[in-house]
C-alpha cells in the first residue's frame, strides 16, 4: 500500500515466496485480489453529490442506516472490491461451510483457472500486428 500511495506502478513478486525461489499459483490469486484493493484505494474516492448521497441523507437522517437503500447498493459494488476468495461472511457461517482458509480458496480458485479458462481471442488487427512484428523481427 506504502509505495502504491507514494506513486509506484509495479508490483513485484505476486504469488512469490521464500524471497522468490518459489512460486505458488495460489498466492498469486491472494496477491491479485490484494493488488485489486490497493488500486481501488489509490484511485481515490468521488465526492461527487450522486456518490455522497447527499440528498438520501437528509432524507434517512440522524439514527437511520442506509444498508438496504437501493443507492448504497447501486455504488457499493463499484466502490468496494468485490473479493472472489475472501470469505467476508459471520465466522458462524464461515465456519458452517467448512471454514476454508483463504490459500485452500486461492489454490482452488487457481486450479479452477489452470484447468478451464479460455482467454478470449485477439482481436484480428492485434494478430495482424503481432505477425508483423514477428516477421520483422526474423527478418
Amino acid at each position: 500500500m506504502l509505495p502504491a500511495l507514494a506513486g509506484a506502478n509495479l508490483i513485484y513478486g505476486p504469488g512469490m515466496l521464500e524471497m522468490g525461489m518459489t512460486f505458488s499459483f495460489g498466492q498469486l490469486i491472494i496477491d491479485d485480489e490484494i493488488a485489486a484493493m490497493v488500486k481501488r484505494v489509490v484511485s481515490g474516492v468521488s465526492l461527487d453529490d450522486e456518490l455522497m448521497g447527499v440528498d438520501l441523507i437528509k432524507e434517512v437522517g440522524i439514527g437511520g442506516h442506509f444498508l438496504a437503500q437501493e443507492h448504497t447498493l447501486r455504488h457499493m459494488h463499484a466502490e468496494q472490491i468485490q473479493s472472489t476468495i475472501i470469505d467476508r461472511r459471520i465466522r458462524d457461517e464461515w465456519e458452517g461451510q467448512g471454514s476454508k482458509s483463504l490459500i485452500q480458496s486461492g489454490n482452488e480458485k487457481a486450479a479452477d483457472l489452470l484447468s478451464a479458462h479460455q482467454p478470449p481471442p485477439l482481436p484480428p488487427d492485434i494478430v495482424k500486428e503481432l505477425k508483423r512484428i514477428v516477421k520483422s523481427a526474423e527478418e
